[in-house]
């Protein structure tokens, strides 16, 4: 037991520390930002990969509120000592299972490095025992490391450009106060181009999949989803004609080996392209902070669609609520309000004089830093950080469906 006054510790983009009130409060604001529905009918079984953070916590939020889903989630998440807090999705994952439990949800969750071969065997034993075939398998892992479950490699990811060198207004914080700064970073090579791609590619989705096929854990209809990211033209260059980009076009040819190969007529494999969020992978990609905080104040509160706004529609378009929105590629597609080309002509407008943008309009940029601060349970409205609170604890504990 830890209980203690907390304060951040930040630098820059990084923050390392976080506060589990904040973290609850800001799971149980999406929780009640998605309207329930009476689903009915047999609660569908759900793999969720990468539960704890971004679109995989609200595509997860979004099944158990809406569609009942009973299974399993997995993230990999560090449970902090005397010293030093837990992770932010540490503090989250127990707020969901609070959540789960209240709402009558049979879900467990797996703390466990995912990309390993010893968490596929012990997901799947878990899968046979309590829950059994799987509906949904969501793949929503961002990491910066993979360890190569076959050969014990260790591939690091890079974000660089490909090809040229690539230099970008970005925002930058000091105290908390927004200014336009430069970055510039150095062409990738093709090593870097490579471990990337085996980081953030769709190898390990496949092999999930591949599985609980061979597990015999494919439901009748299932339906596996990968999240991606396209943008806009102004970020291209360091992200979808980036490194990043690289992987993500290995993750869209994924999807076609799995259609074509691995389920082959028993299943569905798609990639879905999200819209812009402020989540703790992005926070990571020069300019993406600027590019998306001019998004912002061209949409304003009302044109913006929030994680959990696009995991609803997600979840609509997965269960044949409503028809899929597939692009030529086979993508499914949740960014339109993003990339309307209106949209877009304004933030390109803005681009012009990112400096001036901001001084005229500093609300993008305020509000993409209170979003990144809440990300660690911090500067969350209603959240008393003078009180004391219990920093240590407890992984929740799956729970019979009996009980």
């Amino acid at each position: 037991m830890s209980t203690q006054k907390i304060t951040p510790k930040q630098r820059g983009y990084l923050i390392v520390n976080s506060h589990p009130t904040g973290c609850e409060a800001t799971v149980e604001r999406l929780w009640q930002s998605i309207e329930p529905v009476d689903a009915g009918g047999r609660a569908p079984v759900a793999l969720v990969l990468g539960s704890s953070a971004g679109y995989g916590l609200s595509i997860l939020l979004a099944g158990l509120r809406r569609h009942g889903i009973r299974g399993v989630g997995v993230s990999y998440e560090n449970a902090g000592n005397e010293r030093r807090t837990a992770t932010a999705g540490w503090y989250r994952t127990a707020a969901t299972a609070r959540l789960a439990a209240d709402a009558g949800a049979d879900f467990t969750f797996v703390n466990a490095d995912a990309y390993a071969d010893t968490t596929r065997t012990e997901v799947l034993e878990l899968l046979a025992e309590r829950y059994g075939p799987v509906d949904y398998l969501i793949y929503s892992l961002a990491s910066p490391r993979r360890t190569d479950p076959a050969t014990g490699e260790v591939h690091h990811s890079v974000i660089k450009p490909i090809g040229e060198a690539y230099t970008s207004p970005s925002l930058v914080f000091e105290d908390g106060a927004a200014t336009v700064g430069t970055v510039e970073l150095a062409p990738a090579d093709e090593p870097e181009r490579a471990a990337t791609v085996q980081v953030m590619g769709g190898t390990d989705w496949r092999l999930w999949v591949q599985a609980l096929t061979g597990a015999g854990l494919l439901g009748q209809d299932f339906t596996t989803v990968a999240l991606s990211y396209v943008g806009s033209e102004i970020t291209a260059p360091v992200y979808r004609r980036g490194t990043i980009g690289a992987a993500k076009e290995h993750l869209e040819a994924t999807a076609h080996g799995l259609n074509t190969e691995v389920l082959a007529g028993r299943g569905r494999a798609f990639t879905v392209v999200a819209g812009a969020a402020v989540t703790q992978a992005s926070t990571a990609i020069p300019s993406i902070a600027l590019y998306t905080s001019l998004l912002r104040n061209s949409l304003g509160a009302q044109g913006w669609r929030t994680t959990g706004d696009q995991a609803v529609d997600l979840w609509e378009q997965l269960t044949g609520a409503r028809p899929l929105d597939l692009d030529e590629k086979g993508r499914i597609r949740l960014d339109g309000w993003e990339l309307a080309q209106s949209v877009q002509d304004r933030v390109r407008k803005l681009w012009e004089d990112p400096a001036a943008a901001l001084a005229d309009a500093p609300a993008g940029p305020t509000w993409f830093h209170d979003q990144f601060r809440e990300l660690y349970g911090w500067d969350v409205p209603g959240v008393d950080y003078q009180v004391p609170v219990e920093t240590s604890v407890p992984w929740p504990v799956a729970v019979s469906a009996a009980s």
